[in-house]
């Protein structure tokens, strides 16, 4: 898969459990070309703003974004930044 279809995939799985009202997906694999450690997968910044994070840590709020995408994390993704704000916190 290359990097065009893992955004995809991203804003897919993201949009469908999250309904997010603003998704911004980076693609920073470039910074991480040659690394023996990216085994091919991707390398991305995600900026979630979500009111299903409302009244949520910033742990649990992590661990929806890595559930909303799911196995793309095993697979498609070697490296994800995440900051995930509700509506009120942008």
């Amino acid at each position: 898969m290359d990097n065009s279809a893992r955004i995809q995939m991203i804003k897919d799985r993201l949009g469908v459990s999250l309904n997010p009202v603003n998704l911004e997906i980076i693609d920073d694999s470039h910074k991480h070309a040659g690394h023996a450690s990216a085994k091919g997968g991707g390398h991305f910044t995600v900026t979630v703003v979500s009111d299903k994070f409302a009244g949520k840590s910033l742990v649990q709020r992590h661990r929806m974004v890595y559930d909303a995408i799911g196995d793309g994390m095993k697979s498609e993704i070697h490296a994800l930044s995440i900051k995930a704000k509700t509506p009120e916190e942008i």
